[in-house]
C-alpha cells in the first residue's frame, strides 16, 4: 500500500526530552527491589559499590556507541534500524520480534504489579482487583502515548522529575540523618548463597544490569527529534550522568541506614530505609515515589519500543496495521494499542514479576552484542550521515565493550544453561514468522526503503 497518504512522525523532541526519556526509563522500580538481592550475593558495600560503578562505565561506552549510530541513522526504529541496515531484514526482524515478544512487553505487565504491590501500601486489594488495577494502569500509560507524542514526552519529563526528587530525598535524608560515621557501611557478612563467587559476581551483576538499562532506546525516537545529532550525544550523557550518581549515593544510603544484614532481611529496601529516617510518613513517601517512578518506566519503554513495531510494518516486515500513524494524533497508534494487549497478556499469563522478568537480561545482552558489531559494520562501510557524532575511542573502547557483553552472555550460559535455553527459546519462537515476513510476505508487499 502506498505510504503517501500516511501522514509522518512529528519532529518534536529535544535533549531535555532524551534525557527524560533515558532517566525515566532507567530509574524504574529497579533501585527499589534490587539491592536486597544483590545484598545477598556480596559481603560488602566496597564488592556492591564497584559492581555498579563497574556497570556504569560500561554502559557509558555503549552510551557512546548508540549516540553515534542514532546520529548516523536518525530514524524513529533505533536497533531495528541499524541492525536492518548491518545485516538485512531478516536479522532486524527478530530483534523486532524479540522486543515485541518479551524484551519490552514484559516490563509493561513486571513494573504494574510492583506499582500495584506499593498502592497496597494505602488500601487493601484482593487478587482480583490487584490485576484489573495493573491491567488499568497499562491502559492509562497507553491513552497518554495514544493521544501525542508530546502529552508522552512532557508525562515522561514529569515523571522523571519527581522520581528522582524522591530518590534525592532518600540520599539527603540518609546523608544527613545518619551522621559522618559512616552509619554500618563497614559492616560485612558472609555470602548468604553457595554457587560460588564466580556464580555469584555474574548473577549480581545481572540484577545491576537490569536495574540500569535503558540507554539503548532514546535512539528509537530518533526520527522525531528536532536535532538530532545533538540531542542524541547530550541527552545520553547528561541521562547516564544523572542515573549513575543517583544510584550509587541510593545504594549508599541503603547501605550506611540498614548494613548488610539489615539490607538482606529488607522486603522492601527504600521503605524500610525511609521508616528508620523519618518513620512511618517516610514510607508513604516512598510508596507514592515509586508507583510514579514505575509507571514513568512504563510510559518511556512504550513511548520508545512501539516505534520499533511500526518501522518493521512500514518496511513490509510484520503486520501492515501496526503502521498506521493515527491521522489527528500523529502517533503510531496501532503499534502502542499492540503493546499494551501484548502487556497485559503477558501479565495475565505469568503472573509474577519475577516470572515476567526472568531472562530478559539476558535476551536483551544478546542484542547489544548484536548491535555493537552492527556499530563495527556500519562505522567500516561509512554509511548514514556524514556529520553524525563519532565516538571517542575509537577501535578500541566498543571493542571492549563488545568483549565484555559477550563474556557476560557466555558465563551465564556456563551457569545457567537449561535457564539460558530456556529464554533462548522464547526468542526463537520468532524464527518461523521471520521466514514467512522475510522471505514470502516482503516479496509481495514492497515497504518503505531502509
Amino acid at each position: 500500500m502506498a505510504e503517501a497518504s500516511q501522514p509522518s512522525l512529528k519532529k518534536v523532541l529535544t535533549w531535555v526530552d532524551a534525557m527524560g526519556i533515558l532517566v525515566g526509563i532507567t530509574i524504574g522500580s529497579g533501585i527499589f527491589a534490587t539491592p536486597q538481592r544483590i545484598a545477598v550475593l556480596v559481603d560488602s558495600f566496597p564488592v556492591m559499590f564497584w559492581l555498579w560503578a563497574g556497570v556504569a562505565m560500561l554502559l557509558f561506552v555503549g552510551g557512546w556507541l548508540y549516540a553515534e549510530l542514532g546520529t548516523r541513522l536518525p530514524e524513529t526504529g533505533g536497533e531495528f534500524v541499524y541492525i536492518t541496515r548491518a545485516f538485512g531484514p531478516f536479522a532486524g526482524f527478530m530483534f523486532g520480534w524479540a522486543q515485541l515478544f518479551i524484551i519490552r512487553t514484559s516490563p509493561a505487565a513486571g513494573l504494574s504489579i510492583i506499582a500495584v504491590d506499593y498502592i497496597e501500601h494505602f488500601v487493601a486489594l484482593s487478587s482480583a482487583q490487584q490485576t484489573l488495577l495493573a491491567l488499568g494502569l497499562i491502559a492509562i500509560i497507553g491513552f497518554v502515548n495514544y493521544t501525542g507524542t508530546k502529552p508522552a514526552s512532557i508525562f515522561q519529563n514529569a515523571t522523571s522529575a519527581i522520581k528522582v526528587g524522591g530518590l534525592l530525598l532518600i540520599i539527603i535524608l540518609g546523608l544527613a540523618l545518619v551522621g559522618a560515621s559512616g552509619g554500618q557501611l563497614q559492616t560485612t557478612a558472609p555470602v548468604a548463597t553457595s554457587t560460588g563467587p564466580a556464580a555469584n559476581l555474574i548473577a549480581a551483576l545481572y540484577l545491576v544490569i537490569f536495574t540500569t538499562i535503558g540507554m539503548e532506546r532514546v535512539g528509537y525516537v530518533a526520527g522525531e527529534m528536532k536535532n538530532p545529532r545533538r540531542a542524541l550525544p547530550r541527552g545520553i550523557a547528561l541521562g547516564l550522568v544523572i542515573v549513575t550518581v543517583v544510584y550509587l549515593l541510593t545504594n549508599t544510603v541503603y547501605f550506611r541506614t540498614l548494613g548488610i544484614e539489615g539490607l538482606r532481611a529488607a522486603e522492601r529496601v527504600a521503605t524500610e530505609t525511609m521508616t528508620i529516617l523519618v518513620g512511618p510518613i517516610g514510607a508513604s513517601i516512598i510508596a507514592v515515589v515509586v508507583v510514579i517512578s514505575c509507571m514513568g518506566s512504563v510510559n518511556g519503554t512504550m513511548l520508545a519500543s512501539s516505534r520499533i513495531y511500526y518501522m518493521m510494518a512500514r518496511r513490509g516486515l510484520f503486520f501492515g496495521f501496526l503502521r498506521r500513524v493515527h491521522p489527528r494524533y500523529r502517533t503510531p497508534s496501532a503499534a502502542i494499542l499492540t503493546h499494551c494487549v501484548w502487556g497485559g497478556v503477558i501479565l495475565l499469563v505469568r503472573g509474577s514479576f519475577e516470572n515476567i522478568i526472568a531472562g530478559m537480561v539476558f535476551a536483551v545482552l544478546i542484542f547489544y552484542a548484536v548491535t555493537a558489531v552492527s556499530f563495527f559494520v556500519l562505522r567500516t562501510r561509512n554509511e548514514g550521515a556524514q556529520d553524525a557524532f563519532r565516538m571517542p575511542g575509537y577501535p578500541v573502547l566498543p571493542a571492549l565493550y563488545l568483549v565484555v557483553i559477550l563474556a557476560l552472555v557466555v558465563i551465564r550460559f556456563w551457569f545457567e544453561p537449561q535457564n539460558s535455553l530456556i529464554d533462548l527459546a522464547f526468542v526463537a519462537t520468532g524464527l518461523p514468522f521471520a521466514f514467512y515476513w522475510v522471505l514470502i510476505k516482503s516479496k509481495r508487499t514492497k515497504g518503505d526503503p531502509a
